[in-house]
C-alpha cells in the first residue's frame, strides 16, 4: 500500500476515535505526546526506538508513521535504516521483510 494512503488511514483512525471515544482517544494522544517528548532521551532517539519496535511487531501503520515522525525530528535515512536493522537483529526475517515499508516510506516522503 502507498505510504501516503497508510498515513491517511492512521489519521482517519485517530479521527474516528476522537469522534466516538474522545476522552479515551485524548488520553492516548496525551500519553503518546508525553512519552515521545524530549526527556532524558531526545525525541529523535525515542522515534528511532518506536520505529524499531514497530518493525519488530510488524505493524505496517506504525512503521510508516514512525518513519515519518523520525524524519520530522531530524533523523537521517541512515539513522532510520540503522535503527531498523536493530529490529531485524532482535526480531529476525519478519522485521527484515517489513523493511520494505521503511524503504517505500523514505522514498515517498
Amino acid at each position: 500500500m502507498d505510504p501516503k494512503e497508510i498515513l491517511k488511514e492512521v489519521s482517519d483512525t485517530i479521527k474516528y476515535g476522537n469522534d466516538r471515544q474522545p476522552n479515551i482517544q485524548k488520553a492516548f494522544m496525551d500519553f503518546n505526546q508525553a512519552v515521545l517528548s524530549p526527556g532524558k532521551l531526545p525525541s529523535k532517539t525515542k522515534e528511532l526506538i518506536a520505529l524499531a519496535l514497530s518493525l519488530s511487531s510488524t505493524c505496517e501503520w506504525c512503521i510508516t508513521f514512525h518513519v515519518k515522525m523520525a524524519r520530522e525530528v531530524s533523523a537521517t535515512d541512515d539513522e532510520i535504516l540503522e535503527a531498523s536493522y536493530v529490529a531485524v537483529l532482535m526480531a529476525g526475517a519478519p522485521a527484515l521483510m517489513h523493511m520494505t515499508i521503511v524503504r517505500e516510506t523514505l522514498e515517498s516522503l
